[in-house]
């Protein structure tokens, strides 16, 4: 291994009273100071993302009734930054027809659906209803798709007396509906994971919806069941010109193992999704083990879509050393898209007020302390390539601390790989598939490699070249990791 040249170092610092509001809570060991969490129990899928009325509304897959996957509902959360959040109670409970599965949140502004009262725009919530006793039964239809409605900002919530608003043909895995207003034909969008598919629905009221088109069933990825999907239009990186993206999550065949997000680009008519690359090629949101299911904000301000994942693996989800709660969201990041090599590319990077909300300091490259209220904190490396031999393993960055927990970030050189290695990097023996290297093909071909990273406390996101490469990772050292150093 040879010493890290550096081009370029900025550390960003964020203590645990740097961010207002927080409550006592994020003392706890592992807890994120940056990354949403609950405040106890069990968190997956984040669902039914809408900006309305300055706010940013954050439902999630919860089940306040212990630290494991149970009987689904809606937790709450907002946030006018996307940087701080209030936790709300919760918003949607399960029922007669089923627990409340993942799905999507709309402002119905020009009341389709027939339901505002009142100056206040319609939220309509759609999702899916898993019917537990169908499914012990053996039945194929236990799945379904219901809705309901906010007429007060999305803080109280209505079901609709005639739920389902979709039934079932006979489908084991019929989930996760992310609609969308499609303005050419004046109507809405339902993206649903059927199975090892995508099929798509139209409605003009939100109530009653007509099958249009099916996509996927030899397209991409299907190392698992097809679940959260989302349909969306992207503007260029450059300000170029816009692409649709499909974004689909699988259960397992992720490039790291388990589950992981790929995506799709081309065009959408208002009827069909047409990929525009060959149907064997598979495309990642995040090459790390732990973003899964994310989707994208509806009515979100701004030129490019916000994107927020599950910060975790179903590989050992249920088995990771937090408590009282288990899980955390992602950084909130922007999409954006670019053409690298000849294909269309998906950005991802935080969002600027993530970014904007740790404090800033500059490092020398020796090996320094960092502070124990020092947890959450981001760091930028701008690497020559052509100052290394092309069988070189770059040692960019160590990590480590008093109890012999040791995280090291490579690059080498030969295979264009990003390397985060958790090996060595804390607590790993609750599941085997946990201690292990990450590992996260450039997408980008340059001599000059760039990398963001953010760190917070149980997390590592990185993201290399302008967010064309992304890797999100869990670790939970034994201490705080408290030394820093470029150098071995």
């Amino acid at each position: 291994m040879y010493p890290l040249k550096l081009l370029l170092l900025v550390c960003c610092l964020l203590s645990l009273n740097t961010l207002k509001g927080q409550s006592p809570y994020t003392r706890e060991r592992w807890r994120p100071v940056l990354h949403f969490s609950p405040k106890a129990n069990w968190m997956n899928d984040p669902n039914g993302l809408v900006y309305y009325g300055g706010k940013y509304h954050l439902f999630y897959q919860y089940y306040p009734g212990a630290m494991v996957w149970g009987p689904m509902h809606w937790g709450h959360a907002v946030s006018k930054d996307l940087v701080q959040w209030e936790h709300l109670p919760i918003a949607l409970y399960p029922d007669s027809l089923g627990y409340i599965f993942s799905g999507s949140v709309v402002v119905d502004e020009n009341n389709t659906a027939g339901l505002q009262r009142g100056k206040e725009k319609t939220l309509v919530a759609i999702y899916t209803y898993h019917d537990p006793l169908g499914e012990k039964k053996g039945t194929s239809d236990f799945q379904t798709q219901g809705m309901a409605y906010s007429n007060d900002g999305g803080y109280s919530w209505k079901k609709n007396t005639n739920n389902p608003v979709l039934k079932n043909p006979g489908i084991k895995d019929f989930r996760d509906p992310k609609v969308s207003w499609y303005a050419p034909e004046k109507k809405w969008i339902m993206t649903l994971a059927v199975a090892d598919r995508v099929h798509f629905y139209g409605s003009t009221n939100l109530k009653e919806w007509t099958f249009l088109s099916s996509f996927g069933e030899r397209e991409g990825s299907h190392g698992g069941v097809w679940e959260c999907p989302d349909l969306l239009r992207i503007q260029e990186a450059a300000g170029g010109k816009e692409k649709w993206v499909l974004l689909v999550s699988i259960g397992n065949g992720g490039p790291n193992g388990g589950s992981a997000t790929q995506y799709f680009t081309g065009h959408f008519n208002g009827q069909q999704f047409i990929n525009e690359e060959a149907p064997e090629m598979v495309k990642w949101v995040d090459q790390g083990t732990d973003n899964y299911a994310g989707v994208t904000f509806f009515n979100a301000p701004g030129k490019h879509p916000v994107f927020i994942g599950w910060m975790s693996n179903w590989l050992y989800a249920q088995q990771v050393p937090t408590s009282p709660w288990r899980s955390a969201m992602t950084i909130p990041r922007q999409l954006k898209i670019s053409t690298l090599h000849g294909q269309t590319r998906l950005l991802s990077e935080p969002v600027p007020a993530a970014v904007a909300s740790l404090k800033k300091i500059v490092p020398d490259t020796r090996e320094q302390l960092i502070e124990n209220n020092l947890v959450a904190y981001s760091m930028d490396f701008k690497i020559d390539l052509t100052k290394y031999p092309s069988n070189d393993t770059v040692l960019i960055a160590r990590w480590n601390n008093t109890a012999g927990d040791i995280l090291l970030l490579r690059y080498i050189v030969s295979q264009e790989m990003i390397e985060i290695d958790r090996t060595q990097a804390g607590v790993h023996d609750f599941h085997p598939e946990f201690g292990k290297i990450i590992r996260g093909k450039r997408i980008k071909k340059s001599n000059e490699l760039k990398i963001h990273i953010i760190m917070d406390h149980s997390s590592v996101e990185l993201f290399a070249d302008e967010g064309s490469l992304a890797m999100s990772v869990l670790l939970f050292p034994r201490q705080h990791l408290q030394f820093f150093s470029t150098l071995l």
